[in-house]
Parts: C-alpha cells; sequence; structure tokens
C-alpha cells in the first residue's frame, strides 16, 4: 500500500484555503449584504415618510387657507374680506407655525418685491424663506401650486395659494414653505447609526463566527490529521466522537471505515503469517524428496505420492486461508428465509456420508429463519467432519436445532473423549488443534473450526463448546436475531 508523505500533505493543507476561512467570509459576506440592504430600506423608508409628512402638512396648511378664504369674514365689520392684506394678516394671527415651517403672506407691489406677513419658527437646517427675497419672488411668479427650491442652503418645499379678486391678476398669495433639511438629517442620523451597529455586528459576527466555525469544523481537521498520519503499520488512531449532528457522523463513518481498513490489514498480515508458516513445511517436505528421489522405479513413485499428497494439503490450506480472508468482506454471506427444518434434515443427509457412525436427528427448529444456507451448511458439515474425525465406528454423533425466541441454535454433538479443558479456548484459532484427542485421526492444518467461527460472526452470531452428557463434545452455532 502506497501512503502518502503526512509533511507534504500539511504543505498542500497551508496552500490552500481552509474551510474554516471560506465559511466565516461566505457568512460575513451574506450578512454584510443583509445588514446592507436592511440599512438602506430603512433609510429610504424614513425619507419617504418624511415626504409624506411634508406632503400632508403643505396640503392641509393651504386647504386651511382656501376654507377660510371662501368662509372667513373680518371680524372688524363682520363682513367677506376685501382687502387680500387684510385677509393674510387675520388668518396669520390665528396660525402658529410648526418647526422648520414658514407661513408667509404675499401682496403684490408693483414694481417692487412682494410685501410679505410671517409667522415663523425657527428653522434648523437651511435659509428662511423670509429672509431670501430671490426665493420669495420665484414662488410668487411660479405658475403652480406646489414645488421645490434647491438652494445652497438646502432643499425647500413650498405650496401657494393665490388670491385674484374675481379672476384678474393675483394681488396676494398664501405660501406655506417647509424646510426637511432637518427631517432628512434624522433620517441620516438614524442611517449612520445603523451603519455603526452592522459593522459591530460584522464584528462580533467574525470573532464568534471563527470560534463556531473551528469547534465546528474540529472534527473535520482531526479526520483531516488522522488521514495525514495513517500508515499501514498504525491503523489505530479514532477521532472522539462529541454530538450527533452531521459532522459527528462524519466522525462516526471515518472511524467505521478505520475499523474495517485495519481488520483488513490485520486479516492480510494474518493471511500472509498463516500462508508463510503453513507452507514452508509442505514445501520443504516436496524439495527435500525430490532432491532425494533416485531412479529406482518403486521410490519414485513413493516419491511422487508423497508430494501428491502434500501437495493436496497444500492447496487445501490455502483454500481454507482464502475463505478466511473472503470472511472479512460484506458479501460472504447472502442471507434470505430459509425452513430451519428443511436445513437440518439437509445437514444430517451429507453428514452422514461422512463416515460410519451413529448418526442421529436429534431435534428439529419448526420455523423459519433469515441466514446464508450454503454457508452454514458449510459450517455444519464441517462440524460433523471434525466430530468424525475424533470418533471410532459406532459411536454416536447427534445433528440438530432448537430455536427459543429470537435465538437460533444448531449443534453437532459427539460421544468421543471431548476436549480437553486448557484447549477449549483455542481450539477455534488458526492453525490451533489443541492436544490431540484419544482416538483422533486428523491431517488437517487446524483451519477448519475457525471457518466455523468466522461464518458464525459473519451472521452476528458465534460458536461454542459445550460439555456433552456421557462424554463427548457438542459444538454450537448460536445465531441471535435470525427471524424474519
Amino acid at each position: 500500500m502506497t501512503t502518502a508523505d503526512p509533511r507534504g500533505l500539511r504543505g498542500a493543507a497551508r496552500r490552500r484555503v481552509s474551510a474554516r476561512f471560506r465559511i466565516l467570509l461566505w457568512l460575513l459576506v451574506v450578512m454584510a449584504v443583509a445588514l446592507a440592504a436592511v440599512t438602506a430600506t430603512t433609510r429610504s423608508i424614513l425619507l419617504r415618510d418624511v415626504d409624506h409628512r411634508v406632503n400632508r402638512l403643505l396640503t392641509q396648511e393651504a386647504g386651511e387657507f382656501t376654507h377660510f378664504v371662501e368662509r372667513g369674514v373680518d371680524p372688524a365689520t363682520g363682513r367677506p374680506f376685501t382687502d387680500p392684506r387684510r385677509l393674510l394678516e387675520v388668518f396669520l394671527e390665528r396660525q402658529y407655525a410648526d418647526p422648520d415651517e414658514e407661513l408667509i403672506g404675499l401682496v403684490h407691489r408693483s414694481g417692487q418685491d412682494p410685501a410679505q406677513l410671517t409667522q415663523a419658527r425657527e428653522v434648523s437646517v437651511g435659509h428662511p424663506v423670509h429672509r431670501d427675497p430671490a426665493a420669495r419672488r420665484q414662488i410668487f411668479a411660479a405658475e403652480g401650486s406646489t414645488g421645490t427650491l434647491d438652494r445652497p442652503g438646502g432643499e425647500l418645499r413650498w405650496a401657494k395659494v393665490e388670491v385674484a379678486p374675481h379672476g384678474g391678476e393675483p394681488e396676494a398669495a398664501f405660501v406655506v414653505a417647509f424646510h426637511p433639511g432637518g427631517e432628512q438629517a434624522k433620517a441620516d442620523d438614524v442611517f449612520r447609526i445603523l451603519l455603526a451597529i452592522s459593522g459591530v455586528a460584522l464584528l462580533l459576527t467574525t470573532g464568534i463566527g471563527w470560534v463556531v466555525a473551528g469547534r465546528i469544523l474540529k472534527p473535520v481537521r482531526l479526520v483531516r490529521t488522522a488521514a495525514a498520519h495513517l500508515t499501514e503499520q498504525d491503523l489505530t488512531r479514532r477521532i472522539p466522537v462529541r454530538g450527533h449532528d452531521d459532522v459527528a457522523a462524519l466522525a462516526e463513518t471515518f472511524n467505521g471505515m478505520l475499523d474495517r481498513l485495519e481488520r483488513a490489514f490485520a486479516a492480510q498480515r494474518e493471511f500472509v503469517d498463516d500462508a508463510g508458516h503453513e507452507l514452508r513445511t509442505p514445501i520443504t517436505i516436496v524439495r527435500g524428496h525430490l532432491e532425494l528421489m533416485g531412479d529406482d522405479p518403486a521410490e519414485r513413485e513413493e516419491t511422487i505420492r508423497l508430494v501428491t499428497d502434500e501437495l493436496d494439503r497444500m492447496s487445501r490450506i490455502v483454500e481454507d486461508l482464502l475463505l478466511l480472508a473472503k470472511a472479512e468482506r460484506p458479501d460472504f454471506v447472502t442471507p434470505g428465509p430459509v425452513q430451519l427444518a428443511e436445513l437440518t434434515a439437509d445437514v444430517f443427509v451429507k453428514a452422514r456420508a461422512l463416515g460410519e457412525r451413529r448418526w442421529e436427528l436429534a431435534e428439529v427448529a419448526d420455523r423459519e429463519a433469515v441466514l446464508d444456507p450454503q454457508r452454514i451448511t458449510q459450517a455444519m458439515v464441517q462440524l460433523a467432519q471434525n466430530a468424525v474425525q475424533h470418533t471410532t465406528r459406532g459411536e454416536r454423533i447427534r445433528v440438530g436445532s432448537r430455536a427459543t425466541g429470537s435465538r437460533i441454535e444448531l449443534y453437532v454433538a459427539d460421544s468421543g473423549p471431548g476436549v480437553q479443558e486448557q484447549d477449549a479456548d483455542v481450539v477455534f484459532e488458526r492453525f490451533r488443534r489443541g492436544t490431540s484427542r484419544r482416538g483422533a485421526r486428523t491431517n488437517g492444518a487446524g483451519l477448519g473450526l475457525s471457518i466455523v467461527r468466522a461464518i458464525a460472526e459473519a451472521h452476528g452470531g458465534r460458536v461454542s463448546l459445550r460439555p456433552t452428557e456421557g462424554g463427548g463434545a457438542t459444538f454450537v452455532l448460536t445465531l441471535e436475531g435470525a427471524h424474519p
């Protein structure tokens, strides 16, 4: 297996933009756009409200004067007004201007600036109209009833109601002038405050986002570090899993992958070690006999027989090792619904051909289970073969199955000498035959029970050794949760 240089990975990581920085950058960009949109929209709404208030005020003041012209009477005479100046004087005496508002009465004078009567408050922004003759002349001469003047001192909004007797030339006019600069300045102040708050929010977001992104991405950095230091010799590194979010799920998935890799490498090393250990002896035997083989036909025939026997044994060892190596793959078993009674009967029939023993079908579980019938048959036949090797002609071997709740047990029990207590923990290991039982006749490599254990574990179960009543050994395959 080719492994990457951790130093090269760390150098490449330094040359890249970190995910933490990219997340924070995108967060700041989105938040900055959102805050800018909110701030600009707020300013636009405030300015629009200023326009609405100014228009409403101008319309209201002009309407009140028009109503006074139509229905007002001179308090001195009790009759309708005939003098425009007197009309403006009486009306203005009864008004009170709002802040930044000017109420002005203009009376026409031939060849001169219009005379003015004023009711005004202090103007916060701009130059008052009653002190600006040019602005008064422009407003009095304007054809429209409303307008806007853009002056160096600021914007001026006005409305005018002319007083003209019987459709003739205007002799006077009532003017409402409003300086919106103060209201607009308030809107701008709010805008600047929002900008300042947005800036502080962005700074806080930067700090908090950096810390939070670091905590969220910490398992990812651990995954990267673990992958950078991963080698064939050290597959034990794991990532601590905290929480129940997607990042924790990523860490769990990565740890699971490392578990599978560790098992795969362990199986590979074990396969190589076992193969080297077990194949060395038959290879040495074959080579020694071939080197010493003479020209005598009988000697050559005996040598060929011994060599062929060793080669057959080597072939069986390789096949068994390959089977054990395949047991680590997810497709080692293909479970499906199986009738236990039929499976047990098939195993019993196949086992009877292994040797002349007193075979008994002890009991049968009459139910359906989800398992791989071929692998279970292979395991049970192996157990039966093991029982045959450790019993003599005429001795009893029982095959059976039983079910209790979700647990299923399939067993092979013999009446042989049994397994010694010190061997009970090692008989399922590879190439461990244990102490030979009385009457045993075996030339296997010690892989049969290891294969049985691999098949049981692939089904999520186990194989165990139990004593047999009256003497002997009982090997039991226990499968948990195999019901459909």
